[in-house]
């Protein structure tokens, strides 16, 4: 029982997913057939190229490549923000099949202060407690396994850590990125959002180079809601402006 850590892995992706762009995107423009095509990307950099398709927002090539991520560490909480990304799929560690064993996530804002630290804790010692109970009572009644898991469950904390697979094409990663590593979004997913970028920037780092926050180059899109940290979020980014 005790704090997790979140841990972000790309797992699987596409491969060579840049040539497959440039094959998608230039297939689009060209007379050639699919081998000449495939011939033409693999004897050329097509760096420049696809930095051009992305300036031109001609992004329905970038679909065909996909990232799958292994994700630990966050909490219940986390995973249902994270779910709410429909075009994605998704594989979330059960409840009813994995008996909770007391790991959780603590927000930084409770971490940092002795005795909101030492009430949270409590709180999650006594939820595990409950749920211990309810088991061992579920199990003396004859029901056993995830029949007394699926009920025990309902006094589990959205503290609760949780581990989940998530897939996503580039496309839509570029959403998520963008909307997610925003300084308003909830300090958890921005992280977990923040660890993936760095994952699928060595992957296809001319796709996501300009990743991130809408307001690295340009002004913030979020009006009167400004976090007024562009000057930091740009330096995390290693975006001098």
């Amino acid at each position: 029982m005790g704090e997790a850590k979140l841990k972000v892995v790309l797992l699987k992706h596409t491969p060579d997913p840049e040539a497959v762009v440039a094959m998608a995107a230039k297939l689009c423009y060209s007379s050639a057939n699919i081998d000449e095509l495939k011939k033409n990307i693999e004897t050329k950099d097509q760096k420049r190229f696809i930095e051009k398709l992305v300036k031109m927002g001609h992004l329905s090539p970038i679909e065909h490549i996909s990232f799958t991520f292994g994700i630990e560490g966050i909490s219940r909480a986390c995973s249902h923000q994270l779910v709410r990304h429909r075009l994605a799929s998704y594989s979330q560690q059960s409840q009813r099949y994995v008996s909770e064993k007391g790991h959780y996530i603590i927000p930084p804002s409770i971490k940092e202060d002795a005795e909101t630290r030492k009430l949270f804790e409590r709180f999650m010692l006594e939820a595990q407690k409950a749920y211990d109970l309810l088991i061992g009572k579920l199990n003396e009644k004859g029901i056993k396994d995830e029949a007394a898991n699926q009920d025990a469950r309902f006094v589990l904390p959205n503290a609760a850590e949780t581990k989940i697979v998530v897939t996503m094409n580039a496309r839509e990663l570029l959403h998520f990125f963008n909307v997610r590593c925003c300084e308003r979004a909830q300090w958890e997913i921005r992280e977990a959002a923040f660890q993936m970028l760095q994952e699928a920037k060595k992957a296809a780092p001319v796709i996501f180079s300009k990743a991130g926050p809408g307001c690295l180059y340009a002004p913030c899109p979020e009006g009167e809601f400004y976090c007024g940290k562009i000057k930091e979020v740009r330096e995390r980014f290693g975006v001098v402006k």
